[in-house]
């Protein structure tokens, strides 16, 4: 791909392309996958996808009202209170930054089996009682 960024449509088309999927069932396939991703992380847990990075959570812890000094002039200033945040964390896995800095190539991803139609059982052999008649 091109510089630049690549937005959710462009995505949902390049992996509906890959997989030979319709794109509403991709389109379905990444919504329910943000959704598990963001609950998890809402509820505290770590999410973490081999290969390409962890998901998690963390406290930034609150601030009470007060004064503080500027660094860069030394004034005293009246700093504001600030509840504690829950913020979202992204850290990447080594893979994803090898593949990313170019010290790996990467791997094409398996293409998806067709499906094979069930195996016919042999027909049932006659039983030697049947032959000798």
């Amino acid at each position: 791909m091109a510089k630049g960024s690549l937005n959710r449509s462009q995505l949902l088309k390049d992996v509906a392309e890959r997989t030979g999927m319709a794109r509403k069932e991709v389109e379905q396939v990444y919504e329910h996958t943000l959704h598990s991703i963001q609950d998890a992380v809402r509820q505290g847990k770590k999410v973490s996808l081999s290969g390409f990075g962890k998901f998690s959570q963390r406290v930034r812890a609150a601030r009470k009202a007060g004064m503080g000094k500027n660094p860069f002039t030394g004034e005293t200033i009246q700093v504001a209170a600030r509840p504690a945040l829950k913020l979202p964390k992204f850290t990447p896995a080594k893979q994803f930054k090898d593949v990313v800095s170019g010290a790996a190539k990467l791997q094409p991803a398996a293409k998806a089996a067709p499906k094979k139609a069930a195996a016919k059982k042999p027909a049932a052999k006659k039983s030697a009682a049947k032959k000798k008649r």
